[in-house]
C-alpha cells in the first residue's frame, strides 16, 4: 500500500492543510441508509469539535464517504485549560470532563506544570491531525454500527484514501465534486435535495446551528484563498450563488433570498434556460472561465480527485514535489501532471502529482 502523503508543512504554526478523504465500506456493501448517514454526520461533527479540524465539504453515500478536511495548526502555546475542557465535551461525558477539570485545577494549584502538560497531551495528540481525526471518527461510528446491527469486525475497506488539495480553485472544485456525488449516482437531480451532504445541509436552513457548520465549511472551501474564515455569515449572497453555478450542469438558475414570517432567511431557486435567456456577454465570460466545461466535468468520476496524490495549481504541485523529492523516482524532473480523460476540461487549471493512465475516463 502506498504510504499516506502528508503535507510537508504539516508542522507549520500558521499554514493549514486541506485533504480530500475517501473511505469505502468493506466489499463495497450498501450498508448506509438514512439512520446510518445521520449517525455518520453526528460523529463527524463531534470529532470536528473535539479535534479542531474543519470539515469543509462532505457526502455520505450508501457504501462510501467523502470528506474535504482542513487541518489547521495548533494554536501557539497549545490550548488553555478552558479550551481543552470545551473540546473534551464533544466526546466525553460531563462526569469524565469534570474529573479532568479537577485534576487540572489540583496540578495548577500545586504548581505541577509538567503533570498538567502531560494531562493535556493525553488528549491533544489526537487533535489537529488528519490520521487521528479519521481514525477516531471511523472507529466510533464502527462501534455504533456493530452494536446497532449486531455484528463484529471491521466495517471499512483498508485504510482511507487522502489527496492533498490546494485552497482556491482546487478546493472549490473538490467541494463541488463531493457535493455532486448523489447527482452522479442518479439519486437526485438537484444536489440541494440530498440531505447527507454539505450542500444539502447548507441549503436546509432551519434553526440556529442547523446548516451553519455546513455553510461555514463551504465558505472556507470556496473562499479560503481570499482569506475568508469559516463563517456561515458569508454564505448568503455572492458566495452561495457562485457555488450554485459551479454545481449546475445545464441551464442557469437565479437564487432569490426572502425572509419568512418568522424572520428566517429562505433561499428559493428560480430556474431558467441556458440558450436564450443568458446574454452573450455573460456566456462569453462563463466560457472564458471554463465554467461550463468544468461543471460538465463534475458530472463524471474524475480519478485524479481521489488518486491524484496532490491536486492544485502547477506551482503548488511542483512546490510539494520539490519539498518531498524523496517520495518520487530519481528519473522524475517535475511534479505537476496535466489532467486527462474525464479531467481534461480542467487541464492547465488544476494539476495532479500523479500521471494516471488507467481508468481516468
Amino acid at each position: 500500500m502506498r504510504a499516506r502523503f502528508i503535507a510537508p508543512w504539516k508542522d507549520s504554526t500558521d499554514r493549514p492543510v486541506i485533504y480530500h478523504c475517501v473511505s469505502r465500506v468493506v466489499e463495497r456493501r450498501f450498508a448506509f441508509e438514512a439512520m446510518e448517514k445521520e449517525k455518520l454526520r453526528t460523529y463527524m461533527r463531534r470529532y470536528e469539535n473535539f479535534s479542531g479540524c474543519r470539515v469543509l465539504a462532505y457526502c455520505f453515500m450508501c457504501n462510501h464517504i467523502h470528506l474535504l478536511l482542513e487541518v489547521p495548526p495548533m494554536a501557539a502555546g497549545g490550548l488553555s485549560d478552558e479550551a481543552l475542557l470545551k473540546r473534551l465535551r464533544a466526546l466525553y461525558t460531563e462526569l469524565e470532563v469534570a474529573a479532568v477539570a479537577r485534576e487540572l485545577r489540583e496540578y495548577r494549584k500545586r504548581g505541577m506544570e509538567v503533570a498538567a502538560r502531560d494531562l493535556h497531551e493525553r488528549f491533544t495528540y489526537r487533535m489537529h491531525d488528519l490520521s487521528e481525526f479519521m481514525k477516531g471518527f471511523m472507529q466510533r461510528f464502527t462501534q455504533w454500527f456493530n452494536r446497532e446491527h449486531q455484528r463484529k469486525g471491521g466495517l471499512w475497506e483498508d485504510a482511507f484514501k487522502s489527496v492533498l488539495v490546494e485552497d482556491g480553485i482546487a478546493s472549490r472544485t473538490m467541494a463541488a465534486y463531493i457535493d455532486l456525488n448523489p447527482v452522479r449516482a442518479g439519486m437526485v437531480e438537484d444536489p440541494a435535495l440530498y440531505r447527507w451532504s454539505s450542500y444539502g445541509e447548507a441549503m436546509g436552513g432551519g434553526a440556529v446551528g442547523n446548516g451553519a457548520k455546513a455553510r461555514a465549511g463551504l465558505v472556507r472551501a470556496i473562499m479560503a484563498h481570499k482569506g475568508y474564515a469559516a463563517d456561515a455569515r458569508h454564505w448568503a449572497g455572492a458566495v452561495s450563488k457562485e457555488y450554485r453555478m459551479i454545481l449546475l450542469a445545464e441551464g442557469m438558475e437565479k437564487l432569490r433570498e426572502e425572509v419568512d414570517a418568522e424572520g428566517k432567511l429562505q433561499v428559493k431557486v428560480v430556474r431558467r434556460g441556458m440558450k436564450k435567456e443568458v446574454s452573450a456577454e455573460e456566456m462569453a465570460r462563463l466560457e472564458r472561465r471554463r465554467d461550463l466545461q468544468m461543471r460538465q466535468m463534475l458530472r463524471y468520476r474524475v480519478r485524479y480527485f481521489s488518486d491524484g496524490l496532490v491536486i492544485g495549481s502547477r506551482g503548488f504541485v511542483d512546490g510539494v514535489f520539490k519539498a518531498c523529492r524523496e517520495r518520487f523516482s530519481a528519473r522524475r524532473t517535475s511534479g505537476a501532471r496535466k489532467l486527462r480523460g474525464a479531467g481534461a476540461p480542467a487541464a492547465g487549471v488544476i494539476w495532479s502529482a500523479r500521471d494516471l493512465k488507467v481508468g481516468i475516463g
